[in-house]
């Protein structure tokens, strides 16, 4: 058991001057007698002992009271809560080139983007404490959503992203810079970008490699990912009928830079071939990126003053009943 406002418990000397004082005043006996040989050897009996001493019931009682002031408590749990935290910002191609159907879910053929989403999505799944913005880029970059812990609203901006929402291209240094205008002002101490692509650097005004010294002045890492098969990938088109029809397609992909963004940046290059390693490369960067932050501690108490007072109140009861009854004095 332990005291919230232990200092009160000084009081309660307090509470024995009253009966110190009563003593002191306590008056002579209502009768006299001539002679103490009549009253010699007679024991006081148990009502006449319980009237002298009376007043200690009222002192416990407020005893009890201060300390019912003084909270006592007793802990139930103690936890120590260890969270992880940092902003992170997945910076995602959506040219056309990431409807190339060389993935799967399943026995289901996907598209390049579709499986980027739903691995992101797992991604942000597993996280608890961090702070997750999107950025998506094809011929220019934009923010999809900024920094958030609302990871409900992220996926939800995460799910409408496609290709063809502004013109083709592949921005990579422009995706790094937007993604970079989220970070640069925050106050977290561990800051990366996953940049995803499947293609070579071909539009935007700013380099990936000035892009990414920015990033490292910045003190943002940069895990880069590479997409796609090597070689030629299925992409889908129309015929002339209007039906959907498949052409191979060779869609290269700048591994040097993306390498090189890595590098220069502390982070690492990923390849991804299909679904899984895909998964896998996200499972890594999240096992790999886990920064403790804070150590948070709570603690859950059972309030005990309650008994105190009803013991205190039942003591000022049964004081007031006997004065009233057996120890009711005559006039």
């Amino acid at each position: 058991m332990m005291w919230h406002n232990p200092i009160i418990i000084i009081l309660i000397p307090l509470a024995l001057a009253p009966a110190i004082y009563a003593k002191m005043r306590r008056r002579g006996s209502a009768f006299l007698f001539s002679s103490g040989e009549l009253v010699k050897g007679l024991k006081p009996s148990f009502k006449v002992i319980l009237g002298r001493n009376s007043v200690y019931i009222r002192c416990a009682a407020l005893a009890l009271i201060i300390l019912a002031l003084a909270r006592p408590q007793f802990l139930l749990e103690e936890s120590i809560i260890e969270t992880e935290g940092i902003d992170i910002v997945l910076a995602v191609d959506v040219s056309t080139s990431m409807l190339a159907e060389d993935f799967k879910i399943g026995m289901r053929r996907q598209n390049r983007l579709g499986v980027a989403k739903r691995v992101m999505e797992e991604f942000v799944g597993r996280r608890e404490h961090d702070r997750i913005g999107l950025v998506a880029f094809a011929g220019r970059a934009y923010t999809v959503c900024p920094l958030t812990i609302d990871y409900s609203w992220l996926l939800q901006n995460l799910d409408r992203i496609e290709t063809g929402i502004m013109e083709d291209g592949t921005a990579i240094g422009s995706g790094i810079s937007s993604a970079l205008n989220r970070l640069r002002n925050t106050d977290a101490k561990s800051k990366i970008i996953i940049l995803l692509t499947d293609g070579i650097n071909n539009a935007g005004r700013i380099s990936p490699i000035v892009a990414a010294e920015a990033a490292e002045a910045l003190n943002v890492k940069i895990y880069t990912v590479g997409v796609g098969t090597k070689g030629k990938a299925p992409y889908p088109m129309r015929d002339m009928f209007g039906n959907i029809v498949y052409q191979a397609v060779n869609i290269p992909i700048d591994e040097e830079t993306l390498r090189k963004i890595a590098a220069k940046t502390g982070g690492i290059y990923f390849r991804a071939t299909n679904t899984e390693t895909l998964r896998e490369i996200y499972r890594q960067i999240d096992s790999l990126e886990k920064t403790p932050i804070k150590e948070r501690g709570y603690k859950e108490y059972k309030e005990l003053f309650g008994i105190f007072l009803i013991y205190a109140l039942a003591l000022i009861i049964l004081e007031i009943l006997l004065n009233n009854t057996i120890l009711r004095r005559l006039p």
